[in-house]
């Protein structure tokens, strides 16, 4: 028998746990029920499961079941609330998001999973959107990997569409990302020239390459510098999927929490203890320039860091300041 629940995340408790955030409930109580209830797949949010380390939004939905019936994979039509995604700016041509983390761009190739994504979240708020490839990505034109927050353009009619993947394609589009990762970096700033192409050990994962593969380049500069870790400021010239997580651990900077990709020079760095984990890779999507498909005029939009990422700089900042040797 399910007790299922549904709430939102009020500004109060904006940047909070998942597993913090359920404690709280009269319904849960304690911390180590959040957990279990999470850890048992009980939860969702956004329309997906969820880690006890996710750091809320405020809007976000938040759905649990008290009786910890499980809670299979959902999907638009289940009558689940489709996710609350920050509009940052909308016309005829174009929606600008900043995308949550947990929420996936559009559903995979294999249709396996079937929760929201920006996809059903885009057509649920306005209407019928363009694919002209027929893929089930209605106004996708671009990409982040789920647990990457940060500002993505959606096409609103088949022209804008068009004229955004050519711009992509072009490398017209200015993309800058902010990272955490483990290590104290050896330049101030560095371009990471080195191809990629898909791990075959691994059918999940990208890798670098030494023949073959395609052209991979990204830009990165130090933010800030702390004792065993770097706030990288990175921009990808090229968009290969995962560029930037496979490029920095590459030289040795994985991104704090990311689970997929690990630099053979840190391969068992964690985080301390009494650091904020925020559960997922440490990559925000900060800022992106592009000419608009209607005016042709430069536009740009900026989605402030994420507050997970956010939290774990404070820390930092705080506990781990840098010393040069």
């Amino acid at each position: 028998m399910q007790d299922l629940v549904t709430t939102s995340v009020p500004l109060t408790e904006d940047g909070v746990r998942l597993d913090v955030f359920l404690a709280r409930h009269p319904k849960i109580g304690s911390r180590s029920r959040a957990k279990d209830l999470i850890d048992a797949g009980h939860v969702v949010v956004a329309g997906a499961r969820a880690k006890a380390g996710l750091f809320l939004q405020v809007g976000q939905e938040v759905q649990f079941d008290a009786a910890g019936a499980p809670m299979p994979p959902s999907s638009p039509e289940d009558g689940l609330p489709v996710p609350t995604v920050p509009l940052l700016f909308a016309d005829p041509w174009i929606a600008v998001i900043d995308k949550p983390v947990g929420l996936a761009a559009h559903p995979p190739a294999d249709r396996s999973f079937r929760g929201h994504t920006v996809a059903s979240w885009a057509k649920a708020t306005f209407g019928e959107l363009p694919d002209p490839q027929g893929e089930g990505r209605p106004g996708i034109v671009h990409r982040l990997d789920r647990e990457t927050s940060g500002v993505m353009v959606l096409a609103r009619n088949e022209e804008a569409w068009h004229w955004l993947r050519a711009q992509f394609k072009a490398r017209t589009v200015l993309k800058e990302y902010r990272a955490i990762a483990f290590g104290e970096a050896r330049f101030d700033s560095d371009w990471i020239e080195r191809p990629m192409a898909a791990d075959p050990a691994h059918p999940d994962r990208q890798t670098v390459v030494t023949e073959g593969g395609r052209e991979a380049s990204t830009f990165y500069e130090v933010v800030e510098r702390f004792a065993g870790f770097t706030h990288f400021r990175c921009l990808p010239k090229t968009g290969r999927t995962h560029q930037i997580r496979v490029h920095m651990a590459s030289v040795g900077h994985s991104l704090v929490s990311d689970r997929l990709y690990r630099s053979r020079r840190a391969q068992h760095a964690l985080l301390p203890r009494e650091a904020p984990d925020p559960g997922r890779h440490c990559l925000h999507a900060l800022r992106l320039q592009l000419p608009h498909p209607g005016t042709h005029e430069l536009v740009e939009f900026e989605a402030t860091m994420a507050p997970d990422m956010t939290a774990l700089l404070r820390w930092l900042r705080a506990n781990r300041p840098f010393q040069r040797a």
